[in-house]
């Protein structure tokens, strides 16, 4: 059993850092969010959380027969995924925003830039190059979940004065991912190819390079009306 977990940590921590820079955390911080960014933020997560399971589905599907164990995690990956992204729009419309031009893509309702890329980088990988290339955006999104999810999570509801109802997404995945990453840690330290681990760090790297041109983005234009 290899210790690649803490490498992970370690080869992208900068890349995490750099996204924890964006200037949303600090606004978030001070109680400047407003609804606009918060409904923008729900926005963008609809537009790739509704690719995780098929995501995972890809991966699980161009794994060899020696990954048939992280094959069978995958599995569990998909159980406690499926329907995500409805709770997402749930919690859109509990914010007083059309929840239906998120799910039609129109309008202001469009994924980002940077998602649309993120998202496309990954399907890439899967078919293209390396499909453990996928765990990287595991790291990246769980990673983040846990150790500021809760605390972005507490200070929007505060601030903006939110129902739990419009609060769905952010607080269940902070819970939710404490233990989803201790079973992503003992996933990762099974993982012994050099080359697949270093297919899962590249990704990771990519992945907050792009999640945080996402956040950034937020301070600079509201994606929907809140009505």
């Amino acid at each position: 059993m290899t210790e690649f977990f803490k490498r992970l940590q370690q080869e992208t921590k900068t890349a995490q850092q750099v996204m924890l820079q964006a200037p949303i955390f600090t606004q978030c911080a001070q109680g400047q969010v407003s609804h606009e960014q918060y409904v923008a933020f729900l926005t963008q997560a609809y537009h790739h959380v509704k690719h995780t399971v098929p995501l995972l589905m890809a991966c699980g599907g161009r794994l060899t027969a020696d990954y048939e164990w992280l094959r069978s995690a995958i599995g569990e990956y998909i159980e406690e995924e499926m329907g995500h992204q409805e709770w997402i729009l749930n919690d859109i419309t509990a914010c007083g925003a059309d929840a239906d031009l998120v799910r039609k893509s129109m309008g202001e309702g469009k994924a980002s830039q940077a998602i649309e890329l993120m998202v496309a980088y990954l399907y890439h990988q899967i078919d293209r190059a390396n499909p453990l290339a996928l765990f990287g955006m595991v790291w990246v999104l769980e990673g983040t979940s846990v150790s500021v999810g809760g605390d972005m999570a507490a200070l929007i509801k505060h601030t903006l004065a939110l129902p739990d109802k419009a609060m769905s997404y952010l607080n269940s995945h902070s819970v939710l991912d404490q233990d989803h990453i201790q079973f992503f840690e003992k996933l990762m330290n099974k993982i012994e190819s050099p080359d697949d681990q270093q297919a899962i760090i590249d990704s990771a790297n990519m992945i907050f390079a792009l999640y945080g041109q996402m956040l950034r983005g937020l301070t600079e234009r509201s994606l929907l009306k809140v009505a």
